[in-house]
């Protein structure tokens, strides 16, 4: 038998989804964190403004941070008048992201159902739901008898410690796959000749007469008229650094998975009664997570409390989860604000230096749409009317978002 020949130039060569580049000295943006903000904004950049001169900083690897560290749950079933439209907006954006990427990003949209365990709740999901109809986004109220035909897992007894009263169900809500937005972004972004550099810090920015001028790096300095931070849990230090001080504290969100199971639930679950919220993903396994921890710390542990709190809460409101295991834990950073809406600013204090941060557990879910409106925003000078409510300012003038006024939307099971 005559040996098979194998040619070079008959093999298809494999490229690198990041292609690697020497840091220079200058670029016409330099975008402060790599993940899923950072990515987006650096992709509509240079898609739909032309920018393509940018450089992403990302101190670790891209998806890091909160981005690779959630539960990939997308809605649009906020409180406010700000934010319902924008994150509605976000979730009409996931499919054509994805054909511009020509990356499966694994978008489900298969509803999100949130549990009420008492009239009270059922009353502001009642408001919730008139909000966002108003706004033209799908959203209704359920009995509990509706809410077990939609989930036939749950127990609607009233064996439960909170039994279950209701819900309120939002058809175009679902679920993302989150490493799959950040690869898709980050091969976007070298598609279009933007510079990656990972395991590159940041250790301080420089103003010149009240204008950004340049980046220090501990890879060398670049000259650079601006410059977003989308620092994430990290923005803090990173705005301290032209004397910014942000009303944001970063507080740990815990998530674990199961062991993988035949599909048994086909929609988001959450609670705001229990604490919880899980899901089903591709792999059969119930991903799930919990409310932040209530001190202040930059730690990724996950605690023998919060394992147990899942376990507790997950087998009362589906009792045929009893005996499952729990097979892989971890947490993420959120950078919360005292009225749990983002910090979205730029040209205001300092000519060249933009922030999008504070956005607690909203952060997956808003990076896409975000990033069209920032690039507008850096590309223009001129701030997106979108954007506008979510100023620094507004916490000198006492004008603070209503999100957090909400008992139901208090928690990052939503």
């Amino acid at each position: 038998m005559a040996p098979r020949i194998f040619s070079r130039l008959t093999r298809k060569k494999k490229q690198r989804v990041l292609q690697r580049h020497s840091l220079k000295g200058s670029y016409d943006a330099v975008i402060i964190g790599g993940g899923l903000h950072g990515l987006a904004t650096a992709y509509f950049l240079a898609k739909e403004r032309g920018m393509t001169d940018v450089a992403v900083i990302e101190r670790r690897y891209i998806g890091f941070g909160g981005s690779g560290r959630n539960t990939a749950i997308v809605r649009a079933n906020q409180r406010t008048k700000e934010n319902l439209p924008l994150y509605a907006e976000g979730l009409e954006l996931w499919p054509k992201l994805t054909d511009e990427l020509d990356f499966n990003l694994m978008f489900f949209n298969c509803g999100n159902l949130n549990l009420a365990h008492s009239e009270a709740a059922l009353g502001s999901m009642r408001l919730l739901v008139a909000s966002a109809q108003f706004h033209g986004i799908k959203s209704e109220i359920l009995d509990a008898k509706q809410c077990k035909e939609i989930v036939p897992i749950l127990d609607i007894s009233d064996r439960l410690t909170y039994p279950i009263m209701g819900g309120m169900y939002h058809p175009p809500g679902g679920t993302v796959r989150h490493d799959a937005v950040v690869w898709g972004l980050a091969q976007g972004v070298t598609n279009h000749g933007v510079h990656i550099h990972q395991g590159t810090e940041v250790t301080g920015i420089n103003v010149h007469k009240g204008r950004v001028v340049s980046v220090e790096t501990d890879k060398g300095a670049i000259s650079t008229p601006l410059v977003l931070n989308a620092a994430g849990g990290y923005s803090t230090l990173i705005s301290a650094m032209v004397g910014i001080q942000l009303p944001i504290h970063v507080l740990t969100i815990q998530a674990m998975v199961t062991q993988p199971l035949k599909p048994i639930l086909h929609h988001v679950v959450s609670s705001g009664g229990y604490h919880c919220y899980a899901n089903q993903t591709l792999k059969g396994e119930i991903a799930t997570g919990a409310h932040m921890d209530p001190w202040p710390n930059y730690t990724t542990d996950v605690s023998a409390h919060y394992i147990k709190h899942q376990a507790e809460a997950l087998t009362e409101l589906m009792p045929c989860l009893k005996g499952v295991k729990f097979m892989r834990s971890w947490a993420g950073l959120a950078d919360m604000t005292p009225d749990m809406a983002p910090i979205i600013d730029g040209n205001d204090h300092i000519q060249g230096y933009f922030m999008d941060c504070g956005w607690g557990y909203f952060g997956f879910k808003s990076g896409a749409v975000i990033g069209k409106y920032m690039a507008e925003f850096m590309a223009t000078g001129r701030y997106p009317d979108r954007l506008a409510p979510f100023t620094l300012r507004r916490y000198e003038d006492h004008r603070l978002m209503g999100e957090i006024a909400n008992p139901v939307n208090y928690g990052p099971w939503n």
